[in-house]
């Protein structure tokens, strides 16, 4: 009962730093940004004060403690399965109504509409469950990979299925930053989307964009619904790091400038994956991704055909970065933005379906940058996360060492050894 409680304690402190960290800096631009979007924008206090009374309720029954363990994977795996049954029945009633064919879609998707709400019911039922059990699996791996205190991890590791909301990003024109970034109810129509983003353009003069993110580090944190476990279990790790560096110099110094963010994105990016692989690994080793296979050796003398050239969306994406930087830096506004929108359409072509890609485009996805190119193009800031995550002989090393900086500065003399 006290373990319980110093856990509560703790969260609700971690809670009170997160939301103090989201809370977006004053200024002009934001504020007239926020004519557009106060009716639209997310509640964050409402959402927490839920989603902690989920995570108590679900501690004070202790559901997960009754199940014997080699149940937990059959409980997640059966809970992604359920999950996908529900998409694919929404999917099936959409056609329904769609099809002209069909003149009573309400009396033809009567059967399929009572499965929906059957299956709903279910997954509100044991998706608490599964959380639980996720973060236990993930708690254990923290606790193999020397990141917790005493066994725990400190905050505690607790996550919320949820629809996060998505982010209106503002970059400035003539350069590539993200200035501010504005939560907004999920699943808002694109003709609402679009609308928003030409008011602000105009209003502002800047550069902005709708996106949807797959989770938010509030605590609990904030997860989207998925039915892909590796996915699943490298966000959940993300998202903890980010509660991690919270309590941190790095973390609290997250809105401090763009170098900042950077860096805590990047971390918590490398330190998902690898936990993320790490839990797969030890709990659902036949779930997690086969290795790439070596090159295949040929006794043939012949000479091959040359190979049609592969379209690379890595590669298109860091082209493009790097012509657009420098568009921007010789003033070429327009060049630039008119150069993106021919890039969009020839990634279109290639079967990656970008509705716009522009200057908050890049700011926002160039962050997430756990390997090098990309839409990060040549930044230097997560060039030297990764450098150091290199030189580190453990990922808690690595997490640990970044965790009590407080500036780019910082990082840059610890890679190069103070040259």
């Amino acid at each position: 009962m006290v373990k319980r409680i110093l856990q509560v304690i703790i969260g609700c402190l971690v809670c009170v730093l997160v939301l103090g960290a989201s809370t977006l800096p004053p200024g002009d631009k934001v504020e007239q940004a926020r004519r557009f979007t106060r009716a639209i924008e997310f509640d964050y206090v409402a959402w927490t004060l839920e989603a902690l009374g989920v995570k108590l309720g679900q501690g004070a029954l202790g559901t997960v403690r009754y199940l014997p363990s080699a149940e937990y994977k059959e409980q997640v795996i059966d809970y992604l399965y359920l999950v996908w049954h529900i998409w694919d029945t929404e999917r099936k009633i959409d056609e329904v109504y769609a099809d002209p064919g069909v003149a009573d879609a309400e009396g033809a998707t009567r059967k399929l509409r009572m499965q929906l709400e059957f299956m709903k019911t279910r997954r509100n039922l044991v998706q608490p469950v599964v959380e639980a059990i996720v973060q236990s699996q993930i708690s254990a791996v923290l606790a193999d990979m020397d990141l917790t205190l005493g066994g725990q991890p400190v905050p505690p590791l607790l996550y919320h299925t949820t629809p996060p909301p998505d982010a209106l990003i503002i970059s400035p024109r003539d350069a590539i930053r993200q200035d501010h970034n504005i939560s907004l109810s999920p699943d808002m129509p694109t003709d609402q989307v679009v609308a928003l983003e030409e008011q602000v353009d105009e209003a502002l003069n800047v550069s902005s964009l709708v996106v949807g993110i797959g989770g938010i580090g509030l605590y609990p944190t904030m997860v989207m619904q998925t039915t892909d476990i590796n996915w699943l279990m490298e966000v959940v790790a993300h998202e903890w790091v980010h509660n991690y560096l919270t309590v941190h110099p790095l973390g609290m110094m997250y809105l401090a400038n763009p170098e900042m963010r950077i860096i805590n994105e990047t971390t918590a990016e490398i330190a998902g994956k690898e936990i993320g692989q790490a839990v797969m690994a030890r709990f659902y080793p036949e779930y997690a991704p086969a290795p790439a296979e070596p090159a295949s050796e040929t006794t043939q003398e012949t000479t091959p055909e040359p190979a049609k050239p592969v379209f690379s969306f890595r590669a298109a994406m860091y082209e493009t970065r790097l012509n657009v930087e420098t568009m921007l830096a010789e003033g070429k506004i327009e060049e630039a933005e008119a150069y993106m929108e021919e890039r969009r359409l020839y990634m279109w072509e290639n079967g990656y379906q970008i509705r716009k890609l522009n200057q908050a485009y890049f700011a926002f996805h160039g962050a997430y940058a756990d390997q090098p190119g990309g839409a990060a193009g040549e930044d230097p800031v997560s060039a030297a996360v990764r450098a150091l995550r290199a030189q580190s002989p453990t990922l808690a090393s690595f997490i640990n060492r970044l965790a009590w900086m407080w500036s780019y500065d910082q990082l840059k003399d610890v890679v190069t050894g103070g040259r």
